[in-house]
């Protein structure tokens, strides 16, 4: 997942922001809605963690611009603020879930994993295409019932054309999950190196390419044709 974090204190976003790099998923963090605000509209995110008490602007005032705005990614307010009436105006606002400060990094995780099969309708916590399978959680990969060794980033390609297995991602779309800000701009031929890396590991059509416009999942049966 590429995932955005509003948080405002320095060493709980640094803790976040780690704890889900470490888990696999691709952060940008800012600490001024504005600049998160900004993001938003420039990039695209799979969710939010938003965190309430924020300088300048309440992190519910901006929920709320979002949803008018009719930005539809799921929110996770994560904050201190713990009254029901607090919990209850966030979901009102929009937040598709609430959790009260400390938590630790793993539950934050799972919680985003489960609003991330909400949003894409999947019930079942293990992603099945033909004989691949992939664990969001554990973030391991079964091809034909055999475990496939990848690298975070060759797991992050897998898991984006996993949750889209019906469409054409463009090289801009796929290359926007892989890498967040701070990691600068990446190589041009890095996306190919991947694709081919997967099409090695897994099935020489786990990857289809999509002359022109970039890549799709391969076909369900035997991976689809290179």
């Amino acid at each position: 997942m590429r995932l955005l974090i509003l948080e405002d204190d320095p060493l709980l976003g640094d803790a976040l922001s780690t704890g889900l790099r470490q888990a696999g998923h691709v952060i940008d963090w800012f600490r001024d809605g504005d600049e998160a605000d900004q993001a938003i509209r420039s990039a695209t995110y799979d969710a939010i963690v938003l965190d309430l008490g924020l300088p300048h602007t309440d992190g519910l005032v901006w929920l709320r611009r979002w949803r008018e705005r009719e930005v539809h990614l799921p929110v996770l307010i994560l904050t201190a603020r713990d009254g029901v009436d607090q919990r209850i105006a966030g979901l009102d606002s929009g937040a598709d879930d609430y959790l009260i400060k400390p938590i630790t990094v793993e539950e934050l995780a799972a919680r985003l994993r489960a609003m991330l099969r909400r949003s894409t309708g999947r019930a079942q916590t293990e992603w099945v295409h033909g004989a691949l399978r992939f664990d969001p959680a554990t973030r391991q990969v079964h091809w034909r019932d055999q475990p496939v060794e990848l690298t975070p980033r060759e797991t992050v390609l897998l898991e984006t054309l996993l949750k889209h297995p019906q469409r054409v991602l463009s090289r801009a779309q796929l290359q926007e999950q892989l890498y967040d800000w701070s990691g600068g701009e990446p190589e041009s031929n890095t996306l190919e190196v991947h694709v081919h890396h997967l099409r090695r590991k897994i099935h020489s059509g786990v990857v289809r390419t999509v002359r022109g416009v970039g890549y799709a999942l391969g076909a369900a049966d035997t991976g689809g044709e290179a």
